[in-house]
């Protein structure tokens, strides 16, 4: 399964895939924004981030196909640290892409950007992703209370973060 996945940079003709995540619910509630994007917006917003240094965004594959969207965000080159983010399309969920998915962009954000940490929000409720996070090395560093709304209600979330000499002295 592993072998069959890889990332690409995210290209303009990937962005009528990734406007289909964007306006499902199911998927933007737990990245902590409305599931509301229009296609002109996600263009402009293409292009902006295009002459700016601060993202790096992917498309993950699954052989051919296209099943999520991963990134690192607001990267700060002096403190070398950036958000790490990942949605898997709804119906490629439960099959273990996102594990390794994680795993790439740990690699590249430590090997290829020489960052030193990446951090991330989990909704405390998202049990199963912040499983995912910890299996590869997140360690779980403050808590949030009721700081997002979802479904109609405040959630608390965890925020996680993962050291460079983490990995290296793991192993991984």
């Amino acid at each position: 399964m592993s072998e069959q996945l890889s990332i690409q940079p995210l290209q303009k003709d990937d962005l009528d895939f990734l406007y289909q995540m964007r306006i499902n619910s199911d998927v933007m509630d737990y990245w902590f924004e409305e599931p509301y994007a229009s296609k002109t917006q996600m263009v402009k917003s293409y292009e902006a981030n295009l002459e700016q240094d601060s993202h790096r965004s992917f498309i993950l594959y699954h052989g051919k196909e296209k099943i999520g969207y991963l990134g690192l965000f607001d990267i700060d080159w002096r403190h070398r640290h950036a958000e790490f983010a990942i949605m898997i399309d709804p119906a490629f969920q439960g099959n273990g892409y996102a594990t390794r998915a994680t795993e790439f962009m740990i690699d590249y954000g430590f090997n290829q950007l020489n960052l030193h940490k990446l951090f991330l929000y989990v909704a405390q409720s998202n049990e199963k992703a912040a499983y995912i996070y910890e299996k590869v090395g997140f360690e779980r560093e403050g808590f949030l209370k009721q700081h997002f709304f979802i479904n109609g209600q405040y959630c608390d979330v965890i925020m996680m973060g993962l050291l460079r000499e983490n990995v290296i002295n793991n192993g991984n």
